[in-house]
């Protein structure tokens, strides 16, 4: 797709202009001898009228939406540096206008994407030293109270402002490109942590790591996961990973294949946030399924809101009919506990057992 772009590319400007792949899906395009505005805004409109044709890879049609910002010297910048910063604070301009548009650049952008880069120039710096580190939190049995699984959460360790939680980072990573250096760490050192646990005789239980619906798609899980597993020396039994809805509403054989592939290795899936997304419930027959964990904002208010009780309810007996386990997240007094038992849910996380843990405090809890 990215070779069928930037030949398109190519044929929409003259010999004499430049087309370069700065990385990921972006593309920089620099016109020479340009005589006015109109000129720019014209190639640009030539430019986005060719990407709109299907593009056929692998004899899949494929249609993408591509947003253009654009800068000018000597108006708005007379260095290359400052030229590509403002034709990028454009483009994300253009990008938050609805896409498959062109922006000019104009001072008023400046802030935000200042602050955009900045964020990116810092994210980079984190992956390429790791300032990274995983908090865990518990999933305990209703039944007996026995310690059933751990959830690894990501958190980034800021240079200005302590540790920062995923929500504030991993949407904007997938954004910039840089979700899979980041994956890539978090599956590596849940397994090598848990493997350490268990050496100890500690934490004989599945570790579940997040995937965003990007990585899934785009990398060779099963084999990535396989060379994980092999290198930490953590039996797969002992790993499981949780998608949300999302990933399985591409109904493609692609995701089939992978989540088979991980079936096969003897790894766990789960649905994370189960309820919030689409929803569409051929997907709990279609794909080999563990568990369904429901999101914290059914749980949140029960047992006092009748709607969200008798949405944990539907899950709860959905998942029992169907030989799947269920998680309430974000479980937090005795009231949710003594209910979702009573409705016969299998497992619980959240602060009423304890809040996310670093290493150190995880294996102090895990010893008590």
């Amino acid at each position: 797709l990215l070779r069928n772009v930037a030949e398109r590319l190519r044929q929409g400007v003259r010999d004499a202009d430049v087309v370069a792949r700065l990385g990921g899906d972006e593309f920089v395009v620099v016109l020479t001898d340009v005589q006015s505005q109109d000129d720019v805004a014209m190639v640009a409109d030539k430019l986005l009228a060719s990407m709109h044709g299907v593009f056929t890879v692998d004899q899949l049609p494929l249609t993408i939406s591509p947003s253009i910002g654009i800068s000018l010297f000597p108006d708005h910048g007379g260095s290359a540096d400052v030229l590509l910063r403002c034709a990028d604070a454009a483009m994300h301009h253009a990008k938050e206008s609805g896409r498959g548009n062109r922006q000019f650049y104009v001072s008023s952008m400046d802030a935000s994407a200042l602050d955009v880069l900045q964020q990116e120039r810092q994210l980079r710096e984190a992956i390429a030293h790791n300032h990274f580190v995983l908090h865990y939190q518990p999933q305990i049995c209703l039944a007996d109270g026995t310690l059933q699984g751990l959830e690894a959460l990501v958190r980034w360790r800021h240079p200005e402002r302590g540790l920062v939680g995923p929500d504030e980072f991993i949407t904007f990573s997938e954004s910039r490109g840089l979700i899979t250096p980041i994956g890539r760490w978090v599956m590596r050192e849940a397994c090598r942590q848990l493997k350490a646990w268990q050496d100890q005789g500690l934490a004989l239980v599945p570790m579940a790591v997040n995937f965003s619906a990007l990585e899934f798609r785009q990398r060779d899980v099963a084999a990535e996961i396989a060379a994980v597993l092999l290198e930490t020396g953590l039996a797969p039994q002992y790993l499981e990973i949780e998608l949300t809805e999302s990933v399985l509403m591409h109904q493609t054989g692609q995701v089939l294949g992978t989540l088979n592939a991980l079936k096969a290795l003897g790894v766990g899936i789960s649905i994370d946030d189960f309820g919030t997304g689409y929803s569409s419930l051929a997907y709990l027959k279609r794909y080999p399924i563990d568990k369904l964990k429901i999101d914290r904002s059914f749980v949140a208010d029960t047992p006092g809101n009748s709607d969200d009780v008798a949405i944990v309810t539907a899950i709860i007996q959905m998942g029992r009919s169907l030989q799947l386990k269920t998680v309430a997240e974000g479980v937090e007094t005795q009231a949710q506990i003594e209910l979702l038992a009573g409705l016969g849910c299998d497992l619980m996380q959240g602060f009423v057992v304890s809040a996310p843990l670093d290493a150190e405090a995880t294996e102090r809890w895990l010893r008590r």
